[in-house]
């Protein structure tokens, strides 16, 4: 067990030296947060210039926009940001290449995936990364969640590695020298699963980019639109992952999931996967809250001006009120005989008999050489391996549990999560 760790300079940051000499290299740089430098950018790497449809750059264009007109952006964040754009613009190209010369891929299927859906913080990344340790199961790693396409024409290293894995392990390796607590409260080296709403990244979609940056018009505009296009096409990503692994049918792969989006995109999720089996977790939204504000929170020292505790509390309580309501409102639609509610308190206490009551849900065996893997992962990872951090609602963001509580009777009416944060 690591040592408990309490952030007690998260509104007014202690920045180490390296924080200081990468946010002072930053502003002696020149960042162009637009699209056409983005879509350039990328063109200029790949070699490619087809970026399919382009429906995405209105997207692409909001995001430029939101982000260029913040002005409590520093450069070192404004620089994270535009990476992302042009990692998710190279992407993009090099999917819509591989589909333009192999158009079966838009046969292979994606056959009977078990999904996690549930709140950030509440258990969903544990869940995944424990089924995923079971071989007869495709998850996503971080590194290929990244990079599903390999760049045209790059070969494995001499080492044996593929350069995708390395460049996320160089990348995991500065956010760690940058943020050296992340890895207590969200770990995202290479091997880690990641969430599929990644793969929508290409399309320049999802709630992750609220996320990375204070994005109200990005939510505004996600609120607005019907997700179904973007599900389509991290569905067809997924889809080349499988044809990529050489199941040219998808009858040898069943992938196993996770996103907290699903959880307001219930609908979706089920008429883009009709024969999925979904779990649900839920834990205490006043526990959630509070680590997802710190983390965000502590992110903040080396991307904005100051740190916004109050905004940060206000916005991600609204967030997660829609992504709750939404789940209330939709959970009942799941078909009973492949969905299944998974609670927090009852997960962490038994958890592989939860993932058991999962696997009779996706009429999927628990066997011996199963158990087995699914124990060493347990063994291997236990909670709070890199350190567990402290989290102070009261004293850090000055909000009372039971107020913030208030929030969600409507919630915690209709699943008896156990509250945590009194």
């Amino acid at each position: 067990m690591g040592e408990q760790i309490h952030i007690t300079d998260l509104a007014h940051p202690l920045r180490s030296e390296m924080q200081r000499s990468a946010l002072a290299y930053a502003e002696t740089l020149q960042i162009e947060l637009t699209s056409q430098s983005i879509l350039q950018e990328a063109s200029q790497v790949t070699g490619l210039d087809d970026f399919g449809p382009s429906d995405f750059l209105p997207r692409l264009e909001l995001l430029c926009d939101e982000w260029a007109r913040d002005k409590e952006l520093v450069n070192l964040g404004r620089l994270s940001l535009r990476n992302k754009l042009v990692q998710h613009a190279k992407s993009r190209l090099l999917i819509q290449d591989v589909l333009n010369r192999h158009p079966e891929i838009h046969a292979v299927e994606v056959r009977a995936p078990i999904i996690v859906a549930g709140l950030p913080r509440s258990g969903t990344t544990h869940l995944v990364n424990l089924m995923a340790a079971d071989s007869r199961l495709r998850s996503l790693p971080l590194w290929e969640s990244y990079e599903p396409i390999p760049l045209t024409g790059e070969s494995l290293l001499k080492n044996g590695v593929d350069p995708r894995y390395q460049r996320c392990e160089d990348t995991w390796k500065m956010m760690q020298s940058l943020s050296p607590l992340l890895s207590a409260m969200h770990p995202m080296s290479p091997d880690h699963i990641h969430e599929e709403l990644e793969l929508m990244g290409p399309d320049f979609a999802s709630y992750n980019y609220e996320w990375l940056s204070v994005s109200p018009r990005w939510r505004d505009h996600y609120y607005a639109c019907d997700q179904t296009p973007h599900y389509e096409y991290m569905k067809t990503v997924l889809k080349i992952l499988t044809w990529q692994d050489g199941d040219v049918s998808g009858e040898k792969t069943r992938w196993v999931l996770k996103c907290p989006q699903h959880l307001e995109q219930l609908g979706v999720l089920q008429k883009m996967f009709p024969d999925a089996t979904i779990a649900i977790t839920h834990r205490d939204p006043v526990s959630v809250i509070q680590s997802a504000a710190t983390m965000l929170a502590y992110g903040q020292r080396i991307n904005r001006k100051q740190v916004d505790l109050e905004g940060l509390m206000s916005y991600w309580t609204d967030r997660v009120v829609h992504l709750l309501r939404a789940c209330v409102r939709d959970r009942e639609n799941l078909p009973a005989e492949r969905s299944i509610d998974v609670l927090f308190h009852e997960f962490m206490a038994d958890d592989l008999a939860m993932v058991e009551k999962i696997y009779a849900k996706a009429d999927l065996d628990m066997t011996t050489l199963a158990r087995d893997q699914l124990q060493t992962f347990v063994d291997e990872h236990p909670r709070g391996k890199a350190g567990r951090v402290i989290y102070n609602l009261r004293d850090d963001f000055g909000v009372e549990p039971a107020q913030l509580r208030a929030h969600f009777d409507f919630y915690v009416a209709r699943f008896p999560v156990k509250v945590e944060v009194l």
